[in-house]
């Protein structure tokens, strides 16, 4: 650890103290962000379905809904650390609001285009990418929403993912109904409905104000915007569990999740059929859920070491498919691998804002989601070839044997398995008081 980090450990963990006196979490104000978060990814997991079954319907084929989807994903990709900036300077919770109105509009238009059948690519991609630059603004936001509406900020991690997983299961069976009974049009305004009822939560949501001073706004302009964007980086650069996990991850994503998920489809498909691969991913979304629990319960003190020694469960579901086992064994591997990624997960955010200070928190976590995405494309495109070469199973051996490799680096390097928990109750007293009296001194 280095001495910036220690430095940033003590500081934050004397300002934060103790939970113990905390707020419950389930406040008004955190349970009507949990519902935001929740239903936007029930819509965000039926969209998938709805690209898939509309623009096959009108004539298009897989390089299309391919290419759909790639348009949004593209631009939340190369726009997220801008968003992070933004959300710097301006009121997150307006951004988000205003991030998904714009959703709100474009899935209506993208609804109204399949209803009335006058579907054309070049309009469901340019509206995929405006949905995209709008995620890219939202995102950042939740990061820093989180700390501000709940004392126990690990909790509420957990409470949304466990949410979020749930409606990840629920979301693909949800899309299929729709188009079984109405069509994908009704899929595309359910998914704006969504939306609306993401924005009306935010809208009623009472979020505290930050201290004066957390703003950290070296002004107008351009040059200002480039001052930001540099002194995020800097922040980020300047604690070495940060972008050491960051580094370590572009590996996972090269060499484990980015040829898994490819893989693994098409090789149950192939073998099994897709009631098998519905299975399995139900397994893993279930797992997933059972993660989120188990984060809402233990509380380690050295919270990375115990998300690392959690991600060895990831082992599991490459291994099965790869070794070709039964269906069941698949099943299994995938839930314990579902239940290990989903504790990182919780353990990785929370560690992120409850160490960041708030006035570089959305920058951070934008350089975050931008180093945790930029090398899944990268691990998707070699996963083709790679098989092609070594064949399905055994380039998912290789996955599984890398996942063990990328928890074991985590842990062996030091800044990482000795972070120690950062308290997190006075950080939300700190803001309550600051927020009560706006001409309080900054911390």
């Amino acid at each position: 650890m280095t001495g910036t980090d220690a430095r940033d450990d003590t500081t934050t963990r004397a300002a934060r103290g103790t939970e113990a006196g905390g707020r419950a979490l389930w406040s008004r104000d955190f349970a009507l962000f949990f519902v935001a978060r929740a239903v936007a990814r029930l819509g965000d997991t039926m969209l998938p379905v709805a690209l898939a079954a509309g623009l096959l319907e009108h004539g298009y084929g897989a390089g299309a809904v391919g290419l759909a989807m790639a348009s949004t994903a593209a631009a939340f990709a190369g726009l997220v650390v801008l968003g992070g900036v933004v959300a710097d300077r301006i009121s997150t919770r307006r951004l988000m609001i205003g991030a998904d109105l714009v959703r709100l509009v474009t899935q209506s238009l993208a609804a109204c285009l399949f209803f009335t059948g006058h579907v054309v690519l070049w309009q469901i991609c340019a509206i995929g990418f405006v949905n995209g630059v709008a995620g890219a603004v939202f995102q950042p936001g939740v990061a820093s929403t989180v700390p501000r509406l709940a004392a126990d900020i690990q909790g509420a991690n957990g409470a949304i993912r466990t949410a979020e997983s749930a409606a990840q299961l629920a979301g693909p069976a949800v899309a299929g109904l729709l188009v079984g009974f109405a069509s994908p049009g009704g899929v595309f305004a359910a998914h704006a409905a969504t939306y609306a009822t993401s924005a009306l939560c935010l809208l009623l949501l009472r979020l505290p104000p930050l201290p004066e001073g957390v703003r950290a706004v070296s002004g107008r302009g351009m040059r200002a915007f480039r001052v930001d964007l540099v002194q995020g980086w800097r922040e980020f650069r300047s604690r070495s569990w940060l972008w050491g996990v960051i580094a370590v991850w572009c590996l996972y994503m090269i060499a484990v999740w980015g040829p898994t998920v490819p893989l693994v489809a098409t090789e149950v498909v192939q073998q099994h059929g897709p009631r098998a691969y519905g299975l399995i991913n139900s397994a893993l979304g279930a797992g997933t859920v059972v993660g989120g629990l188990m984060a809402l319960r233990l509380r380690p003190r050295r919270m990375l070491r115990a998300g690392a020694l959690a991600l060895f469960a990831f082992v599991g579901f490459p291994a099965a498919v790869g070794a070709g086992l039964g269906v069941s064994a698949m099943a299994a591997g995938a839930a314990v691998a579902g239940a290990g990624m989903s504790f990182w997960g919780v353990m990785w955010a929370t560690s992120v804002q409850t160490q960041v200070p708030a006035d570089v928190l959305n920058r951070i976590h934008a350089y975050d989601v931008a180093g945790s995405l930029a090398m899944m494309p990268v691990g998707q495109a070699l996963a083709g070839p790679a098989a092609d070469a070594l064949g399905v199973g055994h380039v998912l051996l290789i996955s599984a044997a890398t996942s063990l490799v990328v928890a074991a680096t985590l842990l062996a390097i030091p800044a990482i398995r000795n972070l120690v928990r950062a308290d997190t109750s006075l950080v939300r007293a700190d803001i309550d008081v600051v927020g009560a009296d706006p001409s309080a001194p900054a911390r």
